[in-house]
């Protein structure tokens, strides 16, 4: 009987088959080295919202763009952690604890864990949610409304 309120698959030529699910369609993305990352695109039972599935199509080609502002923003992230640790006020370091030069060096220290996108107000908002090896408290989100950084959340809930 459930059934009857399932939505069907949707397929896309490019991000493979989706499946709705907790409100969202659902699959997975590659960007960069990471392979296979939860995928969530926001939309009605039917199919996903039309700005927000072609600005999942193209988010391979626009991460390369955004790296910088992420990893500044990561780095940016990284700064208060470092700064607490020389100061002894978080105990030893774990041996997982990084030491960051400069901003490329983020991306041996982080991982994405999810990428999920909504078409809300008129725009595509989009983030990369990351989890740090400084931070192991917090899961954080590059945060893109129509493909322009806007911040980093230091609180964000993967898909």
């Amino acid at each position: 009987m459930f059934d009857l309120f399932k939505s069907e698959p949707f397929g896309d030529p490019q991000l493979g088959q989706l499946l709705r699910s907790r409100g969202h369609w659902r699959g997975s993305i590659s960007l960069g080295s990471d392979e296979n990352v939860p995928l969530a695109i926001s939309g009605t039972r039917s199919a996903p919202d039309a700005p927000a599935l072609q600005a999942a199509r193209e988010l391979g080609a626009r991460f390369a763009g955004w790296r910088p502002s992420i990893e500044q923003a990561l780095l940016e992230h990284y700064g208060p952690y470092a700064e607490s640790l020389a100061r002894g006020e978080l105990g030893e370091a774990s041996p997982a604890f990084p030491k960051l030069v400069d901003a490329a060096d983020v991306w041996g220290a982080v991982s994405l864990v999810s990428v999920s996108l909504a078409f809300l107000d008129g725009k595509v908002n989009t983030e990369l949610a990351y989890t740090t090896l400084w931070d192991e408290e917090h899961t954080v989100g590059a945060c893109f409304e129509d493909g322009e950084f806007v911040e980093l959340c230091g609180s964000v809930v993967p898909v």
